[in-house]
């Protein structure tokens, strides 16, 4: 499976998923004009990264800055999938990183945190 990059854009996140490190991330702002498109091969991706690949520790980090609710929405598809593969037996570690002074996006992740109880979700303040 090859690995996934999209650069950031100003309506846009960087979009890194890497399959040897296994290190995936998102970050930047999400707002784009049509989300459902921008997102829809992330998250094929990603479902097909978790039934073709092993069960070895995966690490998302999400450090968004800003978001829209349409955005939101995907971001709870992206959850899904992953509290999905976590109940199917892979390791995964979700980082949510933001600035101290972003309370939306420490509100967000609190947010994840709360609805997906099955996964190890770590807050994680940036410097």
């Amino acid at each position: 499976m090859e690995n996934l990059e999209i650069r950031a854009t100003e309506y846009t996140p960087e979009i890194s998923f890497n399959v040897t490190t296994r290190i995936f991330s998102v970050r930047g702002n999400s707002f784009p004009e049509n989300t459902f498109d921008f997102y829809k091969n992330v998250l094929n991706w990603l479902k097909k990264f978790f039934q073709e690949e092993s069960e070895l520790k995966t690490i998302v980090e999400m450090e968004i800055n800003y978001f829209n609710s349409s955005s939101s929405q995907l971001f709870f598809q992206l959850f899904d999938i992953l509290s999905d593969s976590s109940e199917d037996g892979h390791i995964i570690e979700v980082r949510w990183i933001y600035s101290p002074d972003n309370s939306s996006a420490e509100e967000a992740g609190e947010d994840f945190v709360a609805e997906y109880r099955n996964l190890n979700i770590a807050m994680i303040t940036k410097d």
